[in-house]
């Protein structure tokens, strides 16, 4: 058995086979740039299963009794970095031009449903920052637009008959398990305003929850992106920081698989480093106020 202490020296095939098994199970890609990051992270997973080589370890990986352990390791490599109203261009963009462009066009064909997937939602704060910024256009859209429908007591965050889903996947576990349980320290708060933590959370001693009725509308779910089996049928798709995993061939899969995922027109918002330049011609980009979006372009035929 290795020494907790002792780090093992990876050889070359070594690290090449668990290059190619994490590239394989999950499309990140380590280039010479980030390969220290990877062999100091597969350097802690050896140590805490007590194995005394990385083949030994690569053997676990890809064995039945390996799963919980290759999990493990993925969870390790993902840098779950996220805060609430991040890239705030960005989502002034998707509350004032993009759900508008929506809604108009959904209350028209008298279709009151909005889904959308947050995609590597981490801990849970984009996908709760979509939930009020949705439930904020809704109210004030709903003030223009009036619909015969008579108005529950007391009043819904959801008017209806308005219906939101919005679903949101992450490879991690634990940060799956966080985002689930919806509270936040004091710290985390910082890009909050104070209207927003009034209508969408409760204060629990120095922490804050998220309101209930918030929750209901987020559904969180282990997704990988590498397989085929992604939600389907969304009016916008939000996938922040992932791409930069990949490497291209990935990149291209992952843009493709994400227009079979989206609704007609339907937007895609990545991270502000990332771009669709070279990698898709099947969107364009919408750009305002410092905030970019990809909308998807319907081929006639």
């Amino acid at each position: 058995m290795a020494s907790p202490s002792l780090n093992l020296v990876i050889t070359e095939p070594e690290l090449k086979l668990l290059q190619t098994l994490v590239y394989q199970e999950c499309g990140m890609f380590f280039d010479e740039r980030r390969m220290h990051f990877l062999q100091d992270r597969l350097q802690r997973r050896l140590k805490t299963t007590g194995l005394n080589s990385f083949y030994s370890y690569y053997q676990l990986l890809t064995s039945r009794e390996g799963r919980a352990e290759l999990a493990a390791l993925v969870e390790n490599l993902t840098v779950n970095e996220t805060s609430f109203f991040r890239n705030k261009p960005q989502i002034d963009l998707f509350h004032k031009k993009t759900l508008e462009d929506i809604l108009n066009k959904k209350q028209s064909r008298r279709d009151y449903s909005l889904r959308i997937w947050s995609a590597g939602c981490s801990t849970g704060q984009e996908p709760y920052t979509l939930a009020m910024v949705v439930c904020d256009a809704l109210a004030y859209y709903y003030l223009r637009n009036p619909l015969p429908f008579e108005m529950p007591s007391p009043k819904p965050l959801i008017p209806p008959p308005w219906k939101v889903e919005i679903l949101a996947s992450d490879i991690n576990y634990s940060v799956l398990r966080a985002a689930q349980e919806g509270i936040y320290p004091d710290h985390h708060m910082e890009p909050v305003d104070y209207a927003y933590r009034l209508r969408y959370f409760d204060k629990i001693g120095d922490k804050y929850a998220i309101k209930k009725a918030v929750k209901d509308l987020v559904h969180f779910d282990f997704h990988n992106l590498k397989t085929e089996f992604l939600p389907q049928r969304n009016d916008v798709i939000w996938c922040r920081n992932v791409m930069i995993y990949f490497d291209e061939a990935e990149q291209k899969r992952l843009i493709s698989k994400f227009y079979r995922c989206l609704n007609a027109e339907g937007y895609l918002f990545i991270g502000h480093a990332e771009s669709l330049f070279g990698l898709s011609d099947k969107f364009r980009m919408i750009h305002d106020n410092n905030g970019t979006a990809y909308q998807r372009i319907e081929v006639a035929g």
